[in-house]
């Protein structure tokens, strides 16, 4: 066959094949270029789960009559003119492909009128043929309607799916815009009935939060406002004891660009690494807001990922921001803000070693004076000590405050029920205490705070160890070795696929190096950073931690149970155990007064 140029109506369906995937592609498309055009008010209307029509209403600035044949032109767009427009692109649309390729699938009509138009007019689209607008009456702004879609195109149209499947994709779409667009109303209607109106609350952020995910997740989250190296970030992230079992609230906006990231998930999913049980999916609404330049949104045709100049910076930012949040989740901490006290008095950044002025009276803390807690490891760091490794010993109470209006955040101990858990009254109600997960915590907390404050031991192998490796794998290596060897790996290139270990961390030293290593380089290589040895040092404390601390069936004297309290008050991430298991629930006295019908 010859080379030829494909026809126009080809030339758009193939088009078509990239930006139009089912109904949901056409809502986002058409919901965006009114976004584009300033528009506060949108309805969606649609009929069989908008196969068979997608209707978009807006109050935008609206189409002058002569542009609309050229809006439905291929490559024709009002947002950028020029390399420098598109190298910081604002806008959610920009490649002016996504009118005329609809309007290739489907039988298609604009209507537009503009603030200095009189009227508006319509321009219809059916076969690939355009035709000229006439006058049609309109308020100022767009409505565009899509019927039909793929009735040419048989083969496509049998790859959609049930109408009830294709109108969930549709609605989680605009559940997603929803969050990103708190100012804009938006309605859907579904077969002639309303379905969702998500009224504007651009003042109250968290309304909108509420009615899109429900009213637990703003209950059960932390809002989060940093800024760095002209990044900001702002949102919500779900505390750790709020996880789901599926990633169905992960929301992330680049620029208000809702995209997919794995930069963005490596992050997330590291920041939560030390607090999150096994399975469980973090949930969180994260705004991210960088200079246009500093990312490429024109990755990928349906502007799902995006491209960063610096990923590096954006995921130590990200990461930090996160893991510092995640830091503060003291139990407890949150009560101590209700009731209006010193968030100070929650716990402080620093561990102290014995006891600390805190409450009036305060007991002295539980746990093990910072010398004693690394003296089960610190041989091999190569540093002597006589101490019994992790002992258990707990410090010797003080009285109770004399001043009953000053509670603590976890409040006092009334009791202990069967030796496992800790009964305490504050001023909310009942809190209740699983004493071994909060102690692990604490033993935990304590290590690694020890851990950082150490010189780095190195421990030589007497015999190098030969590692076969890929041929990438032996470039990372070499090209991050100052890195690998901050972190105790003395690691040297001996062939194209072969790498030589001549030393590891001293406190890995019994453990295979090879999975952790080959882990940490394919890190490096994809992120330029890497917390793998890092991880593999914190999972052995945890274990320490957990054979350390106090176990379940013993006994606590009340002053014991209140030293217990304080600590996790002081502890950083306490709210849960090292194996991300809550450490304490708080029963309000309403919930106990439904418990138990009062008031009915």
């Amino acid at each position: 066959m010859p080379i030829q140029l494909l026809p126009e109506v080809l030339v758009n369906q193939i088009a078509a094949g990239e930006v139009v995937e089912r109904p949901a592609s056409v809502v986002k498309e058409l919901v965006e270029n009114a976004l584009d055009a300033g528009a506060r008010r949108i309805e969606v209307e649609l009929e069989e789960g908008g196969a068979r029509l997608v209707r978009i209403r807006d109050d935008g600035s609206g189409i002058a009559p002569d542009e609309l044949r050229l809006a439905v032109s291929r490559h024709a767009t009002s947002k950028i003119a020029s390399l420098d427009d598109l190298e910081a692109v604002a806008t959610l649309g920009f490649r002016g492909e996504a009118l005329p390729s609809i309007a290739s699938v489907s039988r298609f009509s604009l209507t537009s009128r503009t603030a200095d138009a009189a009227h508006g007019h319509r321009l219809e689209v059916e076969g690939g043929r355009v035709g000229q607008p006439v006058p049609h009456p309109h308020p100022i702004g767009s409505t565009v309607e899509v019927r039909d879609l793929f009735a040419n195109l048989p083969a496509r149209r049998r790859f959609l799916k049930a109408e009830r499947t294709e109108l969930g994709h549709i609605e989680d779409w605009l559940r997603q815009l929803a969050l990103a667009r708190p100012e804009i109303e938006l309605r859907l209607l579904h077969n002639g009935r309303l379905l969702r109106q998500y009224r504007p609350v651009s003042a109250e952020p968290e309304r909108r939060l509420a009615e899109v995910l429900g009213p637990e997740f703003p209950a059960q989250a932390l809002r989060i406002e940093q800024a760095a190296a002209g990044l900001r970030l702002h949102g919500w992230i779900g505390l750790p004891g709020a996880a789901r079992s599926s990633s169905d609230q992960q929301f992330f906006y680049v620029n208000g660009r809702a995209v997919r990231d794995r930069v963005v998930a490596h992050a997330v999913r590291q920041a939560y690494a030390d607090v999150l049980y096994h399975g469980r999916h973090p949930a969180f609404v994260l705004f991210l807001e960088l200079d246009p330049r500093r990312v490429d949104v024109n990755v990928h045709p349906a502007k799902h990922e995006v491209r960063f100049r610096d990923a590096r910076l954006v995921h130590d930012f990200m990461f930090r921001s996160l893991h510092e949040a995640l830091a503060g989740t003291r139990a407890g901490a949150s009560a101590a803000l209700d009731q209006g006290l010193d968030p100070g008095l929650a716990g402080p950044t620093a561990l102290p070693s014995g006891p600390a002025a805190g409450w009036p009276g305060e007991p002295a803390r539980l746990g093990l004076p910072l010398a004693e807690a690394v003296a089960g490891y610190r041989a091999l760091y190569g540093a002597a000590s006589s101490a019994s490794p992790l002992s258990t010993r707990l410090a010797s109470p003080s009285p109770s405050p004399a001043d009953a209006d000053a509670v603590p955040p976890l409040g006092f101990a009334l009791a202990q029920l069967h030796g496992v858990y800790v009964l305490a009254q504050n001023a909310q109600g009942l809190v209740l205490v699983d004493m071994h997960a909060a102690h692990e915590r604490i033993t935990y907390e304590r290590m690694k705070a020890a851990h950082a404050a150490q010189d780095l031991r190195v421990q030589p192998l007497l015999v190098p160890l030969a590692l076969a490796v890929s041929e990438r794998e032996a470039d990372t290596a070499e090209q991050h070795a100052g890195l690998l060897a901050a972190l105790g790996f003395d690691l040297r290139r001996s062939g194209p696929q072969s790498l030589s270990l001549r030393s590891v961390p001293a406190l890995l030293a019994d453990l295979d190096p090879r999975p952790l290593l080959l882990d940490a380089l394919a890190e490096l290589s994809e992120h330029g950073r890497t917390r793998k040895v890092e991880e593999a040092v914190h999972a052995l404390m945890a274990g320490w931690a957990c054979r350390a601390s106090v176990r379940a069936h013993r006994r606590l004297s009340p002053p014991e149970m209140d030293a217990l309290l304080r600590e996790m008050e002081a502890t950083e991430r306490s709210g849960q155990c090292n194996h991300g298991r809550p450490t304490c629930v708080q029963l309000s006295l309403a919930e106990l007064d439904r418990l138990f019908l009062r008031g009915r």
